[in-house]
């Protein structure tokens, strides 16, 4: 068995594709995951299975849309995987209300990511993750999912520090 932390992006975000966690794990469980567990409502699943990663994906992506009806963007990391995002934050931590990390569903062709006017606000490209370093705070930045999304044509999920080291956490 394969564990992973898989993300689910734009459920439960001001009132729009609401899904209760008790309906995913009930609905993931039964599609076959094992020991399938949730993290507050915004999408973070911590799951077992035979699977690979994309299969994974895939197979929750279709299974929302049949139960629910939403088509939602579905990305998953091993927890190997996950360690590595974090360790390898290039920013202070010191306050951790403006560290987040963006995932990516894919690395990008186009590594040159350029966003303008960002004040004190930071990033860093690596592969298929986006490190963010938000003085700002997340309310104002101009380092949102649908920016990197747009500028490296992905699918952009984000998660701040407290939300991925709990999942990390969970996951061991």
């Amino acid at each position: 068995m394969k564990k992973y932390i898989v993300l689910l992006r734009g459920i439960n975000v001001s009132g729009n594709n609401k899904i209760p966690m008790a309906d995913l794990r009930t609905l993931l469980t039964s599609l076959g995951f094992k020991n399938v567990q949730t993290y507050i409502q915004s999408g973070n699943v911590i799951l077992e299975t035979t699977l690979e990663k994309e299969e994974t994906c895939s197979k929750i992506k279709k299974g929302i849309q049949e139960e629910f009806g939403f088509d939602i963007p579905v990305l998953a990391r091993t927890i190997e995987e996950w360690k590595k995002v974090i360790d390898n934050y290039p920013f202070s931590i010191e306050n951790e209300k403006i560290v987040a990390f963006a995932f990516l569903n894919k690395k990008p062709e186009n590594l040159n990511l350029e966003i303008s006017n960002l004040d004190e606000d930071k990033f860093k490209l690596n592969d298929d993750i986006v490190y963010l370093y938000c003085p700002s705070g997340f309310g104002k930045t101009k380092l949102t999912n649908n920016t990197l999304e747009k500028k490296l044509n992905v699918i952009a999920t984000t998660r701040n520090y407290k939300t991925t080291l709990k999942l990390l956490e969970l996951a061991k």
